[in-house]
């Protein structure tokens, strides 16, 4: 099985302008994926994504750094990489979201690269895989509900 990459495409009755924002921005980010986010949404910026209680010791805690923002074309970001390094190809993973206008929505293509990059061994490699399809599959329908939502509000 290729464990190269992740990709998925998704219609969504929303305008570029507002996917942009559910997909950088703290207070939507926390609608749709981790329950708890601070990021600041330019190059180069960082934050973290916490799954779970934030004031729990279980919560699992994944640092960000924005690689590209170009409202509203592209947002990209690298995670999973050891808290202290900086992140970069070969020990983090990138995620790219490009939108584009289509029809009066926009169709989303989510990408997610770097998993043999990263040097882990065959079966952490097949299961950090398995985790993030299994992740990006339950998510990104809420990011559809979320973005479509905001435009549904008188």
């Amino acid at each position: 099985m290729e464990h190269g990459s992740i990709e998925r495409e998704l219609h969504i009755e929303a305008t570029p302008e507002v996917v942009y924002e559910v997909v950088s921005s703290p207070e939507h980010l926390r609608e749709w994926w981790p329950d708890d986010a601070e990021l600041d949404p330019v190059p180069g910026g960082t934050g973290t994504i916490t799954f779970g209680d934030p004031a729990s010791p279980d919560a699992k805690v994944e640092h960000l750094t924005v690689v590209e923002a170009d409202p509203p074309r592209r947002f990209a970001f690298r995670w999973v990489y050891d808290q202290g390094a900086s992140a970069a190809p070969g020990n983090s993973l990138l995620v790219t979201i490009d939108l584009v206008p289509s029809g009066g929505g926009t169709l989303l293509r989510f990408k997610e690269t770097g998993f043999r990059e990263r040097g882990w061994e065959a079966a952490v490699l097949e299961q950090a895989y398995a985790d993030h399809v299994q992740g990006w599959d339950h998510f990104l329908p809420r990011l559809v509900a979320r973005a479509e939502l905001l435009v549904a509000r008188p």
